[in-house]
């Protein structure tokens, strides 16, 4: 895939997730939707804090050459080949930290815009961008354009959990 469609791909997945914070109140982006569940809140406070980490990882990548030959995990490989997470509820170390409510709406859309905007930036400039990679925790070496990809399927996987959710808000 080149970088202009995940670009795109990564505009529009981003774009779903700024427009639905003014279909919530704060009280119920605040609400968990079971005991020992996420909030809708706490959802984006992980989508923020991860994706302004990819794209952290994305500068990175542009701006070097290190690491060029080395290669992402065969699960990874079989996401990107998809690109998609698998259907499934993921358990790790990020799901079970105290993710903190969100203090306000805008302050959701407001960082929401941000990476969008850094995002379009860092790939407007993409001719002169080096072939340089970074580490994933699990997943081995992304390039800048796979760490594009990784963020909007992460946001999309996250789509899943948001319809879960909202089927308890709006039953």
């Amino acid at each position: 895939m080149e970088n202009s469609q995940r670009l795109t791909q990564f505009n529009q997945t981003i774009q779903v997730w700024i427009d639905a914070v003014d279909d919530y109140t704060l009280e119920q982006l605040r609400q968990p939707p079971q005991e020992g569940s996420w909030s809708l809140g706490q959802v984006y406070q992980h989508i923020l804090d991860d994706t302004e980490w990819f794209v952290g990882q994305m500068k990175e990548a542009l701006a070097a050459t290190s690491n060029s030959e080395m290669e992402m995990h065969p699960d990874a490989k079989r996401m990107f080949a998809n690109n998609g997470f698998p259907d499934i509820r993921i358990q790790g170390p990020a799901t079970n930290t105290c993710i903190p409510q969100p203090e306000s709406k805008e302050e959701l859309r407001q960082r929401l815009v941000a990476i969008k905007e850094a995002v379009n930036r860092l790939f407007g400039k993409t001719a002169a961008a080096r072939d340089g990679k970074t580490r994933h925790p699990g997943l081995q070496y992304f390039s800048a354009g796979e760490w594009l990809q990784f963020a909007e399927m992460h946001l999309r996987h996250h789509l899943r959990q948001k319809a879960r959710i909202d089927a308890v808000l709006w039953p």
